[in-house]
């Protein structure tokens, strides 16, 4: 028994070693993408956007809209590069909270209903690229591998 439960812990970490670069890729592509194209999509319709922050009440909308808009159309762009991920991600993570809080925070009525939110699940993403690193297929793990000094383990 004892070896059966070794094994059913030793094999998968082993498989995942290998596949350890697919993880970051994999969240960085789906959100990046994913917020990329909102990102433009409110770019390209600020008066909507700007009555939505009013409607919320965030304050200074006609500031905050365009802002928001273009960390969410920057922050998707970098993440699909892998470019500034950690940065991206913070950012994006941070318009979560606000939108979840702005947007969201008067239909909540159990934990259930707040992890059920898209916008938590896009958080939760944030969170890991923020921490765990672009991963080892971008721009970030190239220019840290290129500028650190000798010997440092990159961890982008």
């Amino acid at each position: 028994m004892k070896h059966l439960v070794q094994w059913l812990i030793d094999w998968p970490a082993s498989v995942a070693r290998y596949l350890a670069w697919l993880a970051p890729l994999f969240a960085r592509i789906t959100v990046g993408w994913v917020f990329l194209w909102s990102g433009w999509g409110k770019l390209r319709d600020l008066p909507t956007v700007t009555e939505n922050f009013v409607g919320w009440g965030i304050p200074l909308p006609h500031l905050l809209a365009p802002f928001v808009s273009g960390v969410e159309f920057f922050g998707g762009l970098f993440l699909l590069a892998g470019l500034l991920s950690r940065v991206s991600a913070g950012a994006l993570g941070v318009t979560m909270i606000v939108a979840i809080r702005s947007a969201k925070w008067a239909d909540v009525d159990s934990l259930e209903t707040l992890l059920g939110f898209d916008e938590f699940e896009y958080l939760a993403l944030f969170l890991w690229i923020a921490i765990a690193g672009a991963g080892p297929l971008s721009v970030d793990h190239w220019l840290q591998k290129r500028f650190s000094p000798r010997g440092a383990r990159p961890g982008a």
